[in-house]
């Protein structure tokens, strides 16, 4: 009996117009698919302990105003208003320790 030899699963990409065919490893395959960052959620850029948060849900802001404070590394962090806008939801209070990548605050332009 013969066996069957496994067919290699190619991908094809497009360069400058120019195609080829390629085999992608296991580990591109499984790596996390980037999204667009939604510009109405503000995140935290390293994991700290906020000292206070300066808004309220409703809340309109204009830009540049303090959200909250961010303690990492011994250093207070004044996180602020990326654009003139309205607070959504406020995911932590004071004294909560967070991870990086934590959802902090919900905004809305205006």
């Amino acid at each position: 009996m013969a066996e069957k030899k496994s067919e290699k699963q190619y991908d094809t990409i497009i360069v400058h117009s120019a195609v080829y065919k390629t085999e992608y490893t296991q580990k591109y395959i499984n790596r996390p698919v980037w999204e667009y960052p939604n510009e109405n959620h503000v995140f935290s850029f390293m994991p700290g302990s906020i000292i206070d948060v300066h808004v309220k849900p409703g809340e309109k802001l204009k830009e540049g105003d303090s959200l909250l404070i961010l303690e990492a590394m011994k250093m207070h962090n004044n996180v602020q208003m990326p654009f003139d806008g309205k607070i959504v939801k406020i995911h932590v209070k004071p004294g909560q320790k967070i991870p990086k990548k934590h959802l902090m605050l919900e905004i809305k332009r205006l």
